[in-house]
Formats: structure tokens, C-alpha cells, sequence
């Protein structure tokens, strides 16, 4: 036994090679002293059901190996109690037996149930923290005062209500005091340091936008992860009045929401301010407040290209027509749309208007719409007709190819006022290939000029 040190164990059993015990010892942590009783005994018959076989495989082990591989076991003592406890066992050389030492585990078990607890604790108020969030979402996007929230250094927009979005136009980054009228911008920051010191502060009169519209703004200091942050309610200072001089105004609203196109007024940058109820359907989801605030390209063909040619081509034509592309749902619908675009101002229009039909279930007209809308394409397919039987097909089929690339590259040009590199992205080519293209067909004389003045 010289041989064996083990510190502390919690109980020692001495066995000889057929797991018999010749001698039991505990330590006072176990608080048993009744083990003497087990001397004479097998091992297997102070334990019961499955680690029984623990056991005798602990036994077996360390008869054939030296030493067994620890196996936690319930070990009941003579007074009744049971522990769970972890042993190995360990061969002593010659006919000399084993030794089993063993180490009390219900200190981790209760830990082990502490922690579950804990857990258990820590995952009910995960959820709680979840409602509380939920809600707190759903009155930010519900109520009909605009409502910001701002950094409180650099003062930029954090976030933003879908009613701040369409009254006022503000977007995440936006620096909210590019806004506030020079006039009001020191009782405004003046404002903000009581909000600093108090936590809140009776609202003020802060005039906003290059209309200077005046708006009742109060400000509220809120913890926040990785600083604290302002939350500002912006309300207009009073209901707005009907016109008087329209006793019937039109309900432009209404008309909107009930249109069967999808409708969507847009920043320059392409943010949307304002949804239809068709526009919600074709992009698969249930609520104006999901998409307000997001980029348009997110559900458009190609995004980011498709994009940047339709808004390329209000600047440069005023509006877009007939401008084809996809809108990918958010649950992987593809449909195919026709799209419309117009500025509020012929110069730097502030807000866009476009709209969105749905062509996926229009039903091909034949050869006769192709003539009225294509006509140089349409002329020169026809033009190959009158020479079959005296060309041969193959050489007919690489010229009708020809005209067709060609075609599309010239409106891929155009939808993307000159910039090549943005036609090679509505294309799915290479710049590099675009370019051969280009050298290909001849078009870089007149064309392509023009291109490179309105684009790279």
C-alpha cells in the first residue's frame, strides 16, 4: 500500500483479486463509520442495479490492465444512505489485491443542480428581456409621433420610427442638427445638457428641415449598449387643419394603398419612406414599418445594379419607363415586374415615386408586340428570313445571335447612362468582356463615346 498515495480520498477500499473487501476506510467528510461492517464482503453487494456492473468492471480492469478508468457510482453505506461517489481502482502487485479509492461527488452534484437552476433562471429572463423588447418595438413603430433616437456624441440618427422616416425623412447616420434651424440650435443643445444632468426636460419649440417647420421636441436620456443614447419626440405643434379651400380633398392615401401596382416613394439614395400594400405582397412580407428605412435594391433582380440604373436614369432622363427587372421576395418568390420612376423636381428631387407592376402572368402577344416595341431588333430578324435557302443555317443562327447581343448590350448601356461597368453588372458579364464585345460589334465609335462622357 506504500505504494499508493492518494490524497485525501473519501473512502478506501482494500479488495483482493476477486473484489472482496478486506479492510474499508472513510474520511469525516463522508461522516460514515460504520464501513467495517462491509469487510468479507463483495464490492458488487454495497452497491445496487447498474452499478453492479461498474463494478465488477472496475475490478476486472485493474485485474487485467493494473488500474481501471474512474466510473461514478451510487455507493450505499450500511446506515441506508446513498452517495454518489467516483472511483478507480488500482492493482497492488503480486497476490497482495487492490485498492479502490473513491471521491464524493455531491458537492458537484449540487453544484451541477445550482447551475441548472441558474440556468434555467438566466434563460426565464432571456425571455422576459425578449417581451419587454417586443413591445418596446411595437410602440416604437406604432405610434404616430415621431420618434428618434440619437447618439449622444455627433448627435446621428440611431434609429428611426417609421413616422420620422415619412414626415421627416430621417435615416440611420443622418446628423440630426444639419436640420435644426441656426436660430433654435443653442436652446437646442441647451436642451440636451439638462437632459444630461436630470435624465429629461420639459419639451421646447425646434423649428427643422428647410421649410423650418416647427416641431414640439422632447428628450429623454436612455441607457444603451456601448453608451447612452438620446430619445427624441418630435410632435408637430399643432393638428393639421383641413384645406379650406377644398371642401372635398382627394384621398391620395387611400388611392395608394388601394392601387393593384406596388407603389413606393424613395430617397435619392434609394431608402424607401413609404409602402403600398401591393409593393408589401411582392416583396412576402406583412408590414409597411419591415421595409421603411431600407434600401429598395435589397428585393430588386441584381441588387445594387438594378438599382443604380434606375436611379442613374431619373437623374439623367427625368423618369424611367417600362424599366424590366425581378423582385425577390422575402420567402424566395421571383417575380418579374416592370417598373416606372419619377422625381417630386425635375433637379434633385428629394423624394422618388416609383412604380412596380407585376408582369410574370401577362401573356406573350407574338411577333406583332415585338415589331411595336422592338422595332430595329424586330427588322432584323425579319430582314434574315428572306435569306433561307441561300445562306446556311448555321451562319443564319451566328447573325441572329449577333443582333440580339448587340441589342441588349445598347440598352444595357443606356438603362445605365454610359457606365460600363455597371452595364457588364445588369449583363452578368466581366467588364473585360464587355469590352471585347463592344470591339467585336464596332460599337466603340459614337456609342461608346457618348458612353465614356456620362460614364467612367
Amino acid at each position: 500500500m506504500a505504494l499508493v498515495n492518494i490524497a485525501q480520498p473519501d473512502l478506501t477500499l482494500l479488495l483482493d483479486l476477486d473484489g472482496v473487501i478486506r479492510r474499508a476506510t472513510s474520511s469525516q467528510s463522508v461522516g460514515e463509520d460504520g464501513v467495517a461492517a462491509w469487510v468479507g464482503r463483495p464490492w458488487t453487494d454495497t452497491v445496487e442495479g447498474i452499478a453492479g456492473d461498474k463494478v465488477r468492471r472496475m475490478v476486472e480492469d485493474a485485474r487485467r490492465s493494473g488500474v481501471s478508468a474512474f466510473r461514478q457510482i451510487n455507493q450505499r453505506f450500511p446506515s441506508g444512505r446513498e452517495l454518489p461517489m467516483e472511483f478507480t481502482t488500482v492493482r497492488l502487485g503480486g497476490r497482495d489485491g487492490m485498492i479502490a479509492v473513491g471521491r464524493n461527488l455531491q458537492a458537484v452534484s449540487e453544484l451541477q443542480s445550482r447551475l441548472i437552476a441558474a440556468q434555467q433562471a438566466r434563460e426565464q429572463d432571456y425571455w422576459k428581456l425578449r417581451a419587454v423588447e417586443t413591445r418596446y418595438r411595437l410602440l416604437f413603430d406604432a405610434t404616430h409621433e415621431a420618434v428618434l433616437v440619437l447618439t449622444v456624441e455627433g448627435l446621428r440618427v440611431v434609429e428611426a420610427n417609421p413616422e420620422a422616416l415619412r414626415t421627416l425623412g430621417f435615416t440611420p447616420g443622418w446628423e440630426f442638427t444639419r436640420e435644426v434651424a441656426p436660430a433654435d440650435m443653442e436652446a437646442f443643445r441647451a436642451m440636451l445638457v439638462r437632459v444630461r444632468e436630470h435624465g429629461r426636460t420639459p419639451g421646447i419649440i425646434v423649428h427643422l428641415g428647410p421649410n423650418r417647420t416647427p416641431w414640439v421636441t422632447r428628450a429623454t436620456l436612455m441607457v444603451s449598449e456601448p453608451g447612452p443614447v438620446f430619445l427624441l419626440q418630435l410632435a408637430p405643434t399643432m393638428p393639421a387643419q383641413p384645406d379650406a379651400v377644398r371642401a372635398d380633398p382627394v384621398p391620395v392615401d387611400t388611392l395608394l394603398e388601394r392601387l393593384p401596382d406596388g407603389f413606393v416613394a424613395i430617397d435619392p439614395d434609394g431608402t424607401i419612406r413609404r409602402a403600398n400594400g401591393a409593393f408589401l405582397n411582392l416583396v412576402q412580407v406583412g408590414a409597411e414599418g419591415t421595409v421603411v428605412g431600407q434600401s429598395l435594391g435589397r428585393w430588386l433582380g441584381m441588387p445594387g445594379a438594378d438599382l443604380s440604373a434606375l436611379l442613374a436614369g431619373v437623374q439623367r432622363h427625368r423618369m424611367v419607363r417600362l424599366f424590366a427587372t425581378r423582385i425577390q421576395g422575402e420567402l424566395g418568390l421571383e417575380t418579374e415586374v416592370e417598373v416606372a420612376a419619377a422625381g417630386n423636381t425635375d433637379i434633385r428631387p428629394r423624394v422618388l415615386g416609383v412604380v412596380i407592376r407585376d408582369i410574370g402572368r401577362r401573356v406573350p402577344s407574338g411577333l406583332d408586340d415585338m415589331n411595336q416595341a422592338e422595332p430595329p431588333l424586330a427588322s432584323t430578324i425579319a430582314a434574315m428570313s428572306g435569306k433561307v435557302g441561300r445562306t446556311p443555317l448555321l451562319q443564319l443562327v451566328r447573325e441572329a445571335t449577333s443582333a440580339v447581343e448587340r441589342h441588349y448590350i445598347e440598352e444595357a448601356l443606356e438603362l445605365a447612362a454610359g457606365n460600363r461597368t455597371a452595364a457588364a453588372e445588369l449583363l452578368g458579364l466581366s467588364r473585360q468582356s464587355l469590352y471585347v464585345k463592344l470591339n467585336r460589334y464596332a460599337m466603340d465609335g459614337a456609342s461608346l463615346a457618348a458612353a465614356a462622357e456620362q460614364g467612367d
